[in-house]
């Protein structure tokens, strides 16, 4: 009797969800990673070996890109830079990764929690090219959890 076959999730099928601030089709998200730091310390006497242990976890710089069709991406970050020269909060959100199958129907959903953007990059303008415009913003996040 033979299983069920169960094939990886393709890169390309995901969407991109922001408590109500924004719901958009990104052309590409990267920087979606946590690392276990470790401090090295050397035992008293034992000079040959090294213990290796865990200091925290570190989470990665996420960068959402896509084609310039609306503000919002612009908007949160200015929010942002307003708000550290006025001394006001800082506005936190929770992202969802949301992975579709080939079906179209959600497969996987990662919360990225605790994220506030740190940098806005605009279109290269370039007249001998007819590509799309493209933004960028990239984004710290303190964790990352399945939903």
């Amino acid at each position: 009797m033979l299983g069920s076959r169960r094939d990886p999730l393709l890169a390309h099928r995901f969407l991109v969800e922001c408590e109500g601030l924004l719901v958009a089709g990104f052309q590409e998200v990267s920087g979606l990673e946590l690392s276990l730091e470790v401090e090295e310390v050397v035992e008293g006497g034992v000079n040959e070996l090294v213990h290796r242990l865990p200091k925290g976890v570190k989470a990665g710089t996420l960068v959402l890109r896509r084609g310039i069709c609306r503000a919002e991406l612009w908007e949160w970050f200015d929010r942002i830079r307003r708000a550290l020269s006025f001394q006001g909060p800082l506005e936190v959100r929770t992202l969802y990764l949301v992975m579709l199958d080939e079906g179209g129907q959600e497969a996987l959903r990662l919360a990225v929690t605790g994220a506030y953007p740190v940098k806005w990059t605009g279109p290269e303008l370039k007249a001998d090219q007819s590509g799309v415009a493209l933004e960028s913003l990239e984004l710290v996040y303190t964790g990352v959890e399945r939903v």
